[in-house]
C-alpha cells in the first residue's frame, strides 16, 4: 500500500462527514471489537495462536484487540472477519439492537479506519440477515487494500454514488463513476483507491455465501 496523504484539508473534511453520521467514540466501539473478536474464536474452540495463524494477524495484535488496547486498521479487521467468517459489521457488534427492523441514521453504527481515514457505515437493520448495506466514504488520496480471504465466505456488488473509485482486483483495473455497479466474483485480493482530492461514496451490498 502506498504512503496517504494527510493533508490539513482531507482531515477536515472527513471530520465534517463523521461527525454528521454520528461515529461511535473509538474506546467504546475498541470494547464492541474485543468482545466479538474473544466470543467468536473461543466459540469455534481457538486459541490466540489459532486464529493468529488463520487470518495472518500476529499474536500479539490479537491480544491486543482481544484487549481493547489498539484501533484496528481495516486491513487487519478485514483479515479478522475473514478467519472468523463475520461480516465487519458483524464484527463491530450490533447485538445491542435485537430483532430490530428498523435503525435509525444516528443509531447505525460507524466505524472509522485509522489509516486511511475511510468511513463504513452499517446501513441495515439487525433483522435483515440474508442481505446487509453499507455506506463507505473514501477520502480524497486514499489506497485501502483488502485480502481475498475477507471475501471468501461473502458475495459483494458495489454501486458508486459519488465520485471515480479506481478498483483493482488482482490483475484486473477498474474505473467505476457514478451509477456504475460491480459484482466483486471470486475473492481477489483488492484494492480501492481514490487518487483524486475529491471524497467517493459508495454502496456495499453483501450476502454470505451458502454452504454446499
Amino acid at each position: 500500500m502506498r504512503p496517504l496523504s494527510r493533508s490539513a484539508i482531507i482531515v477536515t473534511n472527513m471530520s465534517s462527514i463523521v461527525s454528521s453520521i454520528g461515529r461511535e467514540p473509538a474506546a467504546e466501539l475498541n470494547g464492541r471489537i474485543a468482545l466479538v473478536v474473544s466470543e467468536a474464536r473461543q466459540s469455534r474452540g481457538w486459541s490466540a495462536a489459532v486464529l493468529a495463524e488463520r487470518s495472518g494477524v500476529s499474536r500479539a495484535m490479537v491480544s491486543k484487540i482481544e484487549r481493547g488496547e489498539v484501533q484496528a486498521s481495516a486491513v487487519i479487521l478485514a483479515r479478522l472477519s475473514g478467519a472468523l467468517e463475520l461480516t465487519l459489521s458483524e464484527l463491530i457488534g450490533r447485538a445491542e439492537y435485537a430483532e430490530s427492523r428498523i435503525v435509525k441514521r444516528e443509531d447505525q453504527l460507524t466505524w472509522v479506519d485509522p489509516e486511511s481515514g475511510y468511513v463504513r457505515r452499517s446501513v441495515s437493520p439487525p433483522a435483515a440477515r440474508v442481505v446487509e448495506i453499507v455506506e463507505v466514504v473514501l477520502p480524497g488520496d486514499s489506497d485501502v487494500a483488502t485480502p481475498a480471504s475477507s471475501f471468501a465466505f461473502m458475495n459483494q456488488q458495489l454501486l458508486i454514488l459519488n465520485g471515480i473509485l479506481h478498483l483493482q482486483q488482482g490483475d484486473a483495473q477498474h474505473v467505476l463513476e457514478p451509477g456504475d455497479c460491480i459484482f466483486l466474483g471470486e475473492p481477489q485480493d483488492c484494492r480501492f483507491m481514490n487518487p483524486s482530492a475529491e471524497t467517493i461514496r459508495y454502496l456495499v451490498v453483501l450476502t454470505k455465501k451458502t454452504q454446499d
